[in-house]
């Protein structure tokens, strides 16, 4: 391949971090550069969106074929699968792998986020680039702050109540929360998009296009539901779609950090990106199945260190990756899909021992 056109520093060392281990990251990106793996792969993203495309137009053709059938459920679970595809192509205009170009990308996720899915681009990118600067870190990453979930017992101290409940029991409810994670992405950037203080990091046009497409999206996704199907298949079939959506979501997000380093205020400040984005994250091995299920995510070390790294460049920088932490004696965790959940399962239910010891 020719020499990546494409650049990515990283991050700049927090003050006072060590220059060994800020400087350990420069000659894997040399490397990573220097064999293209850097470069866009426009035309296999333009041939799986296109297929994801096809996918969805065949879902909704057989709904309105099928009609007032309970068969039409049949369908909710396919939806459910082309929607998460869709997510993960958002995701990845969100972090520029489909085009270096700053107005494409963001149509591309305006399209995939905003209108088929109803999810706000602008909150996503906000909250999503804070996990990236930080991963796992316990006061900066807004993926781990505590909210419904906890996940460091310090988190858990304290909590009563329905909140202190569901903190004794989370490892056990995790999966069944994550069936609601769908509809709350739409909530959240709902909220973020039509408050008093959206807009704040968008030109007044970019926030009317995408409150716009955010409320196209409702209107159409009702219309459709509502003209093809019987009132009570509509809300059935909505649930199964939205419930196995934020499934499939949460069973791509859960592997990839939870049980891993959690750095602090003093022992983020010391780390350099590698280490930073290393020590945090969690790859699942498996095969072309399992990128095509976990979107990518699963080589979540390696999209850490370059996030505009194409997805079908992923698997290949990982060699590269794995054998630099190894000479750097950098700890490089890779497991497989059931043991990564059980993982994650088991580090949120330690959280929780403390307040079951009390109940």
């Amino acid at each position: 391949m020719p020499q990546a056109t494409a650049t990515l520093a990283p991050p700049a060392p927090a003050e006072g971090a060590r220059p060994r281990t800020g400087s350990a990251f420069a000659p894997l990106l040399r490397t990573v550069k220097e064999q293209g793996l850097l470069e866009r792969r426009t035309g296999w993203y333009a041939r799986g969106i296109t297929a994801n495309l096809l996918g969805l137009a065949a879902v909704i053709t057989g709904m309105t074929l099928i009609g007032g059938s309970w068969w039409v459920l049949l369908l909710a679970p396919l939806l459910a699968i082309a929607s998460a595809r869709t997510a993960f192509f958002g995701h990845d205009a969100g972090h520029a792998q489909i085009t270096g170009d700053r107005r494409g990308s963001r149509l591309i996720q305006l399209l995939h986020a905003n209108l088929l899915l109803g999810m706000s681009q602008e909150w996503w990118n906000d909250k999503h680039n804070r996990h990236h600067a930080n991963p796992n870190h316990v006061d900066k990453d807004p993926d781990v702050a505590a909210e419904i979930l906890v996940f460091t017992q310090k988190q858990a101290g304290g909590r009563t109540g329905f909140r202190g409940r569901l903190t004794r029991h989370q490892a056990w409810l995790f999966f069944p929360l994550t069936t609601l994670e769908g509809i709350a992405l739409k909530v959240y950037g709902f909220r973020a998009v039509f408050s008093k203080e959206a807009g704040a990091r968008q030109s007044r046009r970019e926030h009317a296009v995408e409150g716009l497409l955010l409320l196209a999206h409702v209107v159409g996704y009702a219309t459709l539901l509502l003209t093809v199907l019987p009132l009570g298949h509509a809300v059935v079939f909505a649930l199964i779609h939205q419930m196995l959506l934020g499934l499939h979501l949460g069973m791509s997000f859960a592997p990839n950090h939870k049980g891993m380093e959690m750095p602090d205020g003093q022992s983020g400040e010391r780390w350099g990106h590698l280490h930073r984005q290393v020590l945090t994250s969690r790859n699942v091995r498996g095969g072309p199945v399992t990128d095509w299920f976990l979107g990518g995510l699963n080589y979540q070390i390696e999209h850490h260190l370059f996030p505009s790294m194409p997805r079908p460049h992923l698997r290949l920088a990982q060699p590269l990756v794995r054998a630099h932490c190894r000479s750097l004696g950098v700890s490089y965790t890779e497991t497989g899909l059931i043991d990564s959940y059980r993982q994650a399962l088991t580090h949120m239910h330690e959280v929780g021992e403390p307040l079951r010891a009390d109940a």
